[in-house]
């Protein structure tokens, strides 16, 4: 079904998912776009790590999953102060029944039976807080809004990617997963050239994009 090992796979999600942080302090527009870009991500990687958790594959992978619920609590409690007008108040409310659901059941210990409904859990709560990303990023009206947010979908992707695979290989495979993967993929290849033909692009953002380029080549 896949062409990756599970190395590659992890390789790139641990790569994407290097400089987040739990940092809080007052969120300008461009912090706001990235935190709730990130939280698209936190969705797939604590399923990711859930799945590794439950097929026993990765020492410490407990602790990442948890390390993921708490960061999303915390930037969800600073979109929460962050959202303005009605819209984004009741778009917040969403993610925050959702993110009640999913975190009661992530606190219970990892089995294949529930990993399919915690996976449409993540699914619907990945939905609404990608409509929170483009909201913030409609209020932001700039270009470099829409940068950061192809940014935050592109760490979101690398995560997606390792879950579907790992769901696949503990046995949650379907024809529909399949699509998902191979959608996952071509976004993150598209994206990539994008954001590497900005001429937005500093030195530094530039080198960083070559090594997830590196990374993302890497067979």
């Amino acid at each position: 079904m896949f062409g990756k090992s599970l190395s590659w796979i992890l390789l790139l999600s641990v790569v994407s998912f290097c400089g987040s942080g739990f940092a809080a302090s007052a969120l300008t527009m461009g912090d706001a776009i990235d935190k709730a870009g990130r939280q698209r991500m936190l969705t797939q990687r604590m399923i990711k790590s859930y799945s590794l958790v439950g097929m026993k594959l990765k020492p410490g992978a407990e602790h990442e999953m948890e390390d993921a619920a708490s960061l999303f609590s915390a930037q969800l409690a600073e979109l929460t102060a962050f959202a303005e007008g009605d819209a984004e108040r009741e778009q917040v409310g969403r993610i925050t029944l959702l993110w009640g659901d999913l975190r009661t059941e992530l606190d219970q210990p990892p089995s294949l039976d529930r990993a399919g409904e915690l996976n449409d859990l993540a699914e619907l709560l990945l939905q609404e807080s990608h409509k929170l990303v483009l909201m913030l990023e409609k209020r932001s009206g700039t270009v470099a809004g829409k940068l950061v947010n192809i940014s935050g979908r592109q760490r979101m992707l690398s995560q997606r990617i390792a879950k579907i695979y790992l769901l696949e290989t503990w046995g949650l495979g379907s024809d529909v997963m399949a699509k998902q993967y191979e959608g996952a993929v071509s976004d993150f290849s598209d994206a990539l050239v994008l954001l590497m033909e900005s001429r937005m692009n500093t030195p530094d953002i530039a080198e960083g994009l070559a090594a997830v380029k590196k990374n993302w080549l890497f067979p």
